[in-house]
């Protein structure tokens, strides 16, 4: 098994501050049906049992508010308010390692989104080790991570969209150095591009037919960076960038469509409960000329916050920057509230990928440091996805198979 090194801690000065929270109305009484982008009726009336869903936090009144630090008016803010990047560990190719080490309590996963040039199409695709979002792995204790696997796959457009999202056990797992099998699927380094061979079948609400899900996606990355960063002040909870810009190849049989556009691959990894170390947080990628932002801010557990802006370069070099002005976004459907950062505070939806309970995910158009992007951002509340409501509803969207 492959197992990382923590390394030595370098800081990174980033803002952070208070948010001004204010509660909105119940999700579940904005609307009787559901929008045709995989949440059937069937989840609206579960909702509603008991009114018990959490209202979603209203985006930050004072635009200015995460630039300032926790009691220090620079900006600077605490340790609490900081990611922290870790030394990377130069003498290891910059690549996935499908054979790390998943501790029990713990996850990992590996991150695709992409866009394709015409942006008529998107994808988003996630190989989990220990999925973060199973009931069945909260519900076991969380001993044996590689007995709650999946892969899931998100086709967005008109033509072929898909949602595959079936759990496996351990004996459909396999982890090797280059490969990651998940039941009949996989996720492979071959030289220098990564290859996900898909045979699966999709699942819509109350639609008993499973739908072929089946083709190969290849991306070939632009740039790659070695350099971690810690998301919480105790090191339980990592993020890397891998290759924070390339270029991505759909040939897929079923449904029928190909596209090439431009894309993104990173990895989370944590030795806890994801829920236990967050309370929420918006992420937010954008190709921004020859180089790529990204933007990761949110609650942790504890009350703390942060935010951080990174921008690299050419040769996929990280670099703090200056965090762009908080741009609101519409709520959800479901009430969930998301944001993310931009040029004079203003961004619009261009199109909600996914719109759920507890997540949302959304491509953006906004300008960012001087230069109009298509961004791709998501927002998450963990306090929303251990209701017990939500885990009730969650096995109609994440089946298990063994």
């Amino acid at each position: 098994m492959h197992i990382e090194h923590a390394g030595t801690l370098e800081r990174l000065r980033v803002g952070a501050g208070k948010s001004i929270a204010a509660p909105v109305g119940d999700a579940v009484g904005l609307r009787d049906i559901v929008p045709g982008d995989g949440w059937s009726p069937l989840w609206t009336g579960l909702a509603r049992v008991g009114g018990l869903l959490p209202p979603a936090r209203q985006p930050d009144i004072d635009p200015w508010a995460l630039l300032r630090g926790r009691g220090d008016p620079s900006g600077r803010g605490g340790p609490h308010g900081r990611l922290v990047g870790e030394a990377g560990e130069r003498s290891l190719a910059v690549r996935p390692y499908f054979d790390t080490l998943v501790p029990p309590q713990g996850y990992r996963w590996w991150y695709i989104d992409a866009l394709s040039d015409d942006e008529r199409y998107g994808l988003t695709i996630i190989g989990f080790l220990g999925s973060v979002f199973s009931p069945y792995y909260k519900k076991s204790g969380r001993n044996i991570p590689l007995d709650h696997s999946c892969l899931n796959i998100a086709l967005y457009g008109r033509k072929g969209a898909r949602w595959v999202m079936t759990e496996r056990g351990v004996s459909d797992t396999i982890q090797q150095r280059d490969m990651l099998n998940i039941g009949p699927s996989a996720m492979r380094w071959d030289k220098d591009r990564l290859i996900i061979d898909i045979e699966e079948r999709d699942i819509r609400l109350g639609i008993p037919w499973r739908r072929r899900v089946k083709g190969q996606i290849i991306l070939h990355p632009e740039m790659l960076n070695h350099r971690a960063f810690t998301l919480d002040p105790k090191g339980r909870h990592h993020w890397q960038a891998i290759a924070p810009r390339a270029r991505i190849e759909v040939k897929m049989d079923a449904p029928d469509i190909a596209w090439k556009g431009s894309g993104y691959l990173d990895s989370n990894h944590g030795s806890e409960p994801i829920e236990n170390g967050f309370k929420s947080w918006h992420w937010s990628r954008a190709h921004v000329a020859k180089q790529v932002a990204v933007i990761y801010e949110g609650t942790r557990r504890d009350g703390s916050e942060f935010a951080s802006a990174l921008r690299f370069d050419a040769s996929g070099t990280p670099q703090e920057d200056e965090l762009p002005l908080v741009a609101p976004l519409p709520l959800t459907w479901w009430g969930m509230s998301r944001q993310t950062r931009a040029d004079r505070g203003h961004a619009s939806v261009i199109k909600t990928w996914e719109d759920s309970p507890f997540y949302a995910r959304t491509a953006v158009a906004a300008r960012m440091y001087g230069e109009p992007v298509t961004a791709i951002q998501e927002s998450i509340s963990l306090n929303r996805l251990v209701n017990p409501v939500i885990q009730f509803m969650l096995p109609y969207k994440m089946p298990r198979e063994t």
